[in-house]
């Protein structure tokens, strides 16, 4: 279990003592100040779990800290005690922001009692305002027999089971997002927020607020502070899908959290510390934009730490059938249907067909048959994807019988080249070969063409 860090406000050091040495037995981690002004300071550059505030302070009451987390959008559970104490002054501290209000002297025993309860709480109160962990699906994400999903079955639990960056891999509609959900609910970090972000199609600028947060003036309209996504995820999981499209103005600054964990919300000066594990998703090669220069060499070394590909499905067809009849059962538990089977015929259309939207096509599909079929069985006409299309492509594809074997390499590598959306980089490595292999071969068939 990953410790959670306290940090307590006290000007009697005997106090501090005692409180420390007895919830470091907990397994907590303790932070200690003796001034409102060195708590400020602290809660700006370190993310901590709970704060055990003592009321009257040097320079304030614990009044003062708490209007200052709430000016400040710090959300995080405070415990005050004080050694006077009365029903008007802990209405007061509750109003301001308080989780509880206790006496001195407090019995540690009922005092680690009441902090674990409001951490907690806290936890679940991030989890709601976060994305949510959806842990249906991880059954349909390693249906099959074939070798490339149990590898990857193998892989994933692997990358569960540390606590480096993960880059996932994969065309759009394979399950990119449903494999880091599923990594996050076998991890150690499971029981605390999954947060999501689409970095495609976000502005700079909006994209920067949403991941850092901001402060209070900070740009036109920013007339509070607000806590960004990278906060939220505290001591979770940051997924951040199709990070080929970020920004190459805020890659530094998405480097400098992956790497130490530390990062300036938009206006502010000073650092914030945060225990996140990132997990990546792109559907491009990030090394052939390193190459063009639109990604950062160094954060994509960064995050491709432990990398797991997910196979498109036309790469594992012996896979569909199963894939499909766990699809079914669970749409007609979503859309409250009868159970359905597949006609042979239907699943043989199924199998030939190239699927370009992957794993979320094929439940489209299965779900649109699903409410148009006359019958609780499924035909191939219910599914609606055209006569024998995918297998009719893959006739065509098919090399003429008096073809040399370098007219045949060629054609399959034009394939690739065209199922991979002409990324250099994913063809060559579905064909095995370097990349720069693969660009000396491009070369030379351009070379043989006739100049017009």
């Amino acid at each position: 279990m990953l410790k959670s860090r306290l940090l307590i406000v006290d000007d009697d050091a005997g106090t501090r003592l005692g409180v420390r040495t007895y919830l470091e037995t907990y397994g907590y981690e303790i932070e200690e100040v003796d001034t409102i002004a060195a708590a400020i300071a602290k809660l700006a550059t370190e993310v901590v779990d709970l704060v055990l505030l003592d009321y009257a302070l040097p320079d304030g009451t614990a009044l003062d800290l708490l209007r200052h987390l709430k000016i400040q959008g710090i959300e995080l559970p405070v415990i005050v005690l004080t050694g006077h104490g009365s029903i008007e002054l802990a209405v007061t501290a509750i109003k301001e922001g308080a989780e509880q209000f206790l006496t001195k002297p407090t019995e540690l025993a009922s005092l680690a009692v009441v902090v674990d309860r409001a951490i907690e709480h806290q936890q679940n109160s991030r989890r709601v305002k976060a994305t949510q962990l959806r842990r249906n699906g991880a059954e349909d994400l390693f249906s099959g027999r074939s070798s490339a999903i149990r590898a990857l079955e193998r892989d994933a639990r692997a990358a569960a089971e540390c606590d480096v960056p993960v880059l996932i891999e994969g065309e759009t509609g394979a399950g990119k997002g449903m494999l880091s959900r599923w990594i996050h609910a076998a991890s150690l970090r499971a029981s605390e927020s999954f947060v999501d972000l689409n970095c495609a199609g976000l502005p700079r600028d909006l994209l920067e607020s949403e991941l850092f947060g901001h402060e209070r003036g900070a740009f036109t309209g920013a007339v509070g502070a607000k806590p960004g996504l990278i906060e939220a995820a505290h001591r979770g999981t940051m997924f951040l899908d199709e990070i080929g499209d970020t920004d190459l103005a805020i890659q530094p600054k998405l480097l400098k959290v992956v790497e130490e964990k530390r990062f300036r919300r938009l206006g502010d000066v000073g650092e914030r510390r945060v225990d996140v594990r990132f997990v990546a998703a792109t559907n491009k090669s990030l090394a052939a934009l390193v190459d063009e220069g639109k990604f950062r060499e160094d954060l994509y070394y960064r995050i491709n730490t432990f990398v797991l590909r997910l196979p498109p499905l036309r790469h594992r067809r012996d896979d569909i059938p199963h894939l499909a009849e766990q699809l079914l059962q669970q749409l007609s538990r979503e859309i409250r249907r009868p159970a359905t089977t597949l006609d042979p015929d239907a699943v043989q259309a199924l199998v030939d067909h190239s699927w370009p939207g992957n794993v979320r096509e094929l439940r489209n599909v299965l779900e649109r048959a699903m409410l148009v079929a006359s019958s609780p069985v499924i035909q191939r006409v219910d599914l609606r994807l055209g006569p024998a299309a995918g297998r009719q492509a893959q006739e065509k594809a098919l090399p003429a019988a008096d073809a040399t074997l370098e007219e045949v390499e060629w054609q399959h590598i034009q394939r690739v080249l065209k199922e991979e959306g002409g990324s250099v980089g994913k063809a060559a490595q579905r064909l095995g070969i370097p990349r720069s292999t693969l660009y000396q071969r491009l070369k030379v068939q351009d070379a043989r063409r006739p100049s017009a």
